[in-house]
């Protein structure tokens, strides 16, 4: 079973930090289910404001649009919980803050708010640089805390994945 405690999630925060200072690339977020938690992480670690540039919570879709550029058909056609979505939150984040990597999150953390097609736990990813764009989604178990914790990490770990593949 993954570990998803205080301690993991400070490891992640110090690999994450080693690659993108070796990387010489700054960080931004763009947190919706998450509600912040991610750029917590990243600014529990001193020194951080050395490779993380800041965030956006976009929960309404409203902050969405206005300010990550994610495009209304894009919500009325996949909702705020989709791959579409968290790709245009990514996009729209680094081009807000012109930064060199990016990734964002949005999902249903429940207890209420899942459909047949959604069930609570479902979670998207978006992670970018200046060149690609990845994105997956996971459903997690458990509670909202434990489906927001998971959701920590697997942003944290899949932007490693991305630093380290060619």
């Amino acid at each position: 079973m993954q570990d998803y405690s205080d301690a993991t999630l400070y490891q992640l925060t110090q690999q994450l930090a080693h690659l993108l200072l070796q990387s010489h690339l700054g960080l931004v977020t763009a947190e919706s289910c998450t509600g912040g938690w991610i750029a917590k992480c990243f600014t529990d670690l001193p020194g951080s404001s050395a490779w993380f540039e800041g965030g956006i919570v976009s929960y309404s879709n409203a902050i969405k649009q206005n300010q990550l550029a994610v495009g209304s058909d894009t919500l009325k056609q996949y909702g705020a919980v989709s791959e579409a979505t968290v790709r245009e939150m990514v996009t729209g984040a680094r081009q807000l803050f012109n930064a060199d990597v990016a990734l964002a999150v949005s999902g249903i953390a429940g207890p209420d708010g899942g459909s047949t097609e959604k069930p609570v736990g479902t979670v998207c990813f978006a992670w970018t640089d200046s060149q690609v764009t990845l994105s997956e989604t996971f459903i997690f178990d458990g509670d909202r805390d434990a489906i927001r914790r998971q959701a920590v990490f697997m942003a944290m770990q899949g932007l490693i994945q991305k630093i380290l593949s060619p």
